[in-house]
């Protein structure tokens, strides 16, 4: 097969870059070795978090914001609900509070939203208790409000994607295993267990699978299994989408001294859906990962975060699901050329904070692979001691 740039890895970022190629009319192929939207790799589980003020840099805050608008296009053109701005909460119970590796997270999000007129209010615990009386609050924590966040759904974000790239000419080519990726003089060649695709460019967007297919440039990545708990509650509709927001809940310092959760959304699993970053025992490869949510790891996600923070949960799990993500040193995201060819873009790790942001890095890939725009300074694969062929 020939093509003029193949995607390989069809998850949040290569749904959306093979999507921008083929609205620009490029003629491209998609390939991943499952179908998706699936629950193999990164982008499960229902829902995810949106927030236009972001703290783990503003470099992430133009994404963010173009990301709402394309969605916001994708559903006025298919007719499916993409983006719910249910509102998004930040707690900072810990001055100086990490989270997704960046310290001072809180302060950064302000500070990103008042640079890029992203519209917030710091409410007053007083207040954040009379909007929102789900939250059990100390007394002490300040509170960040964005009224135009909430919560994208990552299946139908994808899928619908796939629909509108495959309206406009790209192929999928789905269970399908890439073994290897070969600069050429003629281009890249693409081998998979079926075929040979012989593409101008490639876009490497298979998230976990990545680093195995880029090599040791990427060593210093690490793949990180995370689980995702829904909680029985007393009273269900108290947190439906309408009445309570997503959240980000910072209440220690540490790395994991926080987590974040989401209100029943329509057509989500019932119950109180949240999780929390974990960070040890990294996966040598996504195969390696154990799927299965033992009752021990809920029983602790509710005693150490859950109890007495969010009235009405009780420690009853109606779901678990674990999932991995790919974490670069600084937590941060790559997106940059190849060490070994400028013809291949390496658009990974997103570092579990990715979803957010895939709809405009898709845009962005597109415009520099198909346009020959240069690629973004920010995310350089030559950083953290990684880059070295």
């Amino acid at each position: 097969m020939r093509a003029d740039v193949a995607v390989v890895g069809l998850g949040a970022m290569g749904s959306a870059a093979l999507y921008q190629l083929a609205r620009a009319g490029v003629k491209a192929v998609g390939i991943d070795r499952f179908a998706p939207p699936h629950d193999r790799g990164s982008s499960h589980g229902e829902t995810r978090i949106t927030r236009c003020g972001v703290g783990e840099g503003e470099a992430y805050v133009p994404l963010a914001i173009r990301s709402h608008a394309i969605w916001r296009e994708l559903e006025a053109e298919t007719g499916t609900d993409l983006l719910l701005q249910c509102g998004f909460m930040a707690i900072d119970g810990a001055p100086g509070a990490e989270f997704h590796g960046k310290p001072s997270f809180f302060e950064c999000t302000r500070g990103g939203a008042e640079r890029f007129g992203v519209a917030y209010e710091d409410l007053s615990i007083d207040e954040a208790r009379r909007r929102f009386p789900q939250f059990h609050f100390r007394g002490d924590e300040r509170l960040y409000y964005e009224p135009g966040g909430g919560l994208v759904y990552p299946e139908r974000c994808i899928a619908v994607q796939l629909h509108v790239a495959r309206a406009l000419g790209a192929e999928l080519c789905l269970n399908e295993q890439v073994l290897n990726i070969v600069p050429e003089s003629a281009g890249v060649l693409v081998e998979t267990d079926r075929q040979r695709v012989l593409a101008d460019r490639v876009v490497l967007a298979a998230g976990g699978w990545t680093p195995a297919l880029v090599g040791e440039a990427l060593a210093p990545m690490r793949l990180l299994r995370q689980v995702l708990h829904w909680f029985a509650l007393e009273e269900p509709a108290v947190y439906s989408a309408d009445r309570f927001p997503t959240f980000i809940w910072a209440h220690g310092s540490g790395p994991q001294e926080n987590f974040y959760g989401f209100p029943i959304a329509p057509g989500a699993t019932g119950g109180l859906k949240v999780a929390t970053e974990q960070y040890q025992c990294p996966l040598e490869r996504p195969e390696a990962m154990d799927r299965n949510v033992v009752a021990s790891e809920s029983t602790a996600m509710f005693a150490d975060h859950v109890a007495g923070r969010l009235r009405g949960a009780r420690a009853e799990t109606i779901k678990a699901t674990a999932c991995f993500y790919t974490q670069a040193p600084d937590s941060d995201f790559v997106i940059d050329c190849h060490p070994m060819s400028e013809r291949i873009a390496v658009v990974s790790a997103c570092s579990g904070h990715g979803f957010k942001h895939s709809a405009a890095v898709g845009e962005l890939v597109a415009a520099w692979i198909g346009q020959g725009s240069a690629p973004p300074k920010d995310f350089a694969l030559r950083r953290a001691g990684m880059g070295a062929a």
